[in-house]
């Protein structure tokens, strides 16, 4: 039996009774010794998912976006201790929101500075823009008066107008997943002088040779997007294309932090077996060995560990930017110590194992991703190859 016979029955049953189709890679040193697809990337027009599907990677962006600040940070352009207000002087006091005894929420002036490691380990105070939260609702309003000044509008002046929003809790004493790598890409631009889109293809895209990986749309890359689809209740999927077309537009000025770039199978495991590889590539060296091992380190505190788990992320920690594994037993997972990754609400998934020099990359195109059913059992098929 080829010890690939697992992953490739798992994909065929997602196929056929989960979702429209999917692809996976596995890499073993700088091979990729392992490549499948299964299903459609566009069902209504029968097209196959393939080797030049394209997919959204959402908040697997954020993978790449910390590996390209901290190839700066290896120059030393910035430290992570550094107060974030180094850097975006509006952050140089921030508010924010504190309970009552009595439950009435208020906000004053922080007693602790923002770092700079707190973006990358999502310790900012900052969530994804939402109506639950004294927070969350000022940023929503902040992003609101933006399109009603400007229409579209880049990464930088969202920054600066969010400083106003009160954040969340104490900087650093609390986990809360969001604003951070926005942050993060902003900081990329400011060190670098180069627009981030700019910053990562020449120094990440172009070295390792992916081609079909940016922001926006070029060339015929929109004829080879995969259709995203929508899961009922009942099971059927429903093609939802509207909302992700805009963010993709040639003349779009915004460049995220933690999602908006698509990419291939193959362009991400060009990218995931350099991580593994200990950072470098065809020869090439992209980053350097210990800084992987830094970005693959546990950033976390007993209060945030409890802020982050989760069924799909037991026996992890969270590092710069990555989920890392710290206990395979509490994780009910095959994968080592110092496994590390992240996912996209898509249904993108990546782990990369630099002990045994190895990366597992998947994508479909989904919401909801289920990625509980989806990825846990494909990272369980990946890492029993070894």
């Amino acid at each position: 039996m080829s010890s690939y016979t697992n992953l490739n029955a798992l994909m065929e049953n997602y196929a056929k009774n989960s979702l429209a189709g999917c692809s996976c890679a596995l890499t073993k040193g700088e091979e990729i010794v392992y490549e499948n697809y299964a299903g459609f990337a566009d069902i209504e027009k029968g097209i196959p998912f393939g080797p030049d599907t394209v997919c959204r990677l959402f908040s697997m962006t954020k993978v790449i976006m910390c590996t390209a600040a901290m190839m700066l940070f290896e120059r030393g352009k910035f430290l992570l201790n550094d107060p974030l207000s180094e850097y975006f002087p509006e952050y140089a006091s921030p508010i924010v929101v504190k309970k009552a005894p009595d439950g009435r929420e208020y906000v004053e002036k922080a007693q602790k500075p923002l770092l700079v490691k707190h973006a990358f380990s999502m310790a900012c105070g900052l969530p994804y823009a939402n109506p639950e939260s004294v927070t969350g609702r000022a940023m929503l309003k902040v992003q609101k008066e933006l399109r009603e000044k400007y229409g579209r509008y880049d990464l930088q002046t969202e920054i600066k107008a969010m400083s106003q929003v009160p954040i969340a809790f104490e900087p650093g004493t609390h986990f809360l997943y969001g604003y951070g790598h926005e942050l993060v890409a902003g900081l990329i631009e400011k060190v670098s002088g180069k627009s981030v889109g700019q910053f990562l293809k020449e120094e990440i895209f172009e070295p390792l040779g992916m081609k079909d990986t940016a922001y926006r749309f070029f060339g015929d890359i929109s004829s080879r997007m995969a259709v995203v689809y929508t899961k009922t209740p009942e099971g059927k999927l429903v093609p939802n294309e509207e909302q992700f077309t805009d963010m993709h537009a040639p003349d779009n000025p915004y460049e995220a932090g933690g999602a908006g770039l698509f990419s291939t199978l193959r362009d991400y495991t060009a990218f995931s077996r350099m991580l593994a590889c200990g950072g470098t590539y065809k020869g090439q060296k992209i980053i350097g060995r210990r800084t992987i091992d830094l970005m693959r380190t546990n950033q976390m505190n007993e209060d945030q560990l409890r802020d982050f788990h989760n069924p799909y992320l037991d026996g992890y920690g969270y590092g710069l930017g990555v989920r890392v594994m710290m206990s395979p037993a509490e994780g009910n997972s095959n994968t080592p110590v110092g496994e590390f990754g992240w996912t996209g609400m898509l249904g993108t998934w990546a782990s990369i194992c630099p002990e045994e020099k190895f990366s597992a990359i998947y994508m479909h195109q989904m919401m909801p991703n289920e990625e509980v059913y989806h990825h846990l059992r494909i990272r369980a098929a990946a890492y029993g190859t070894l």
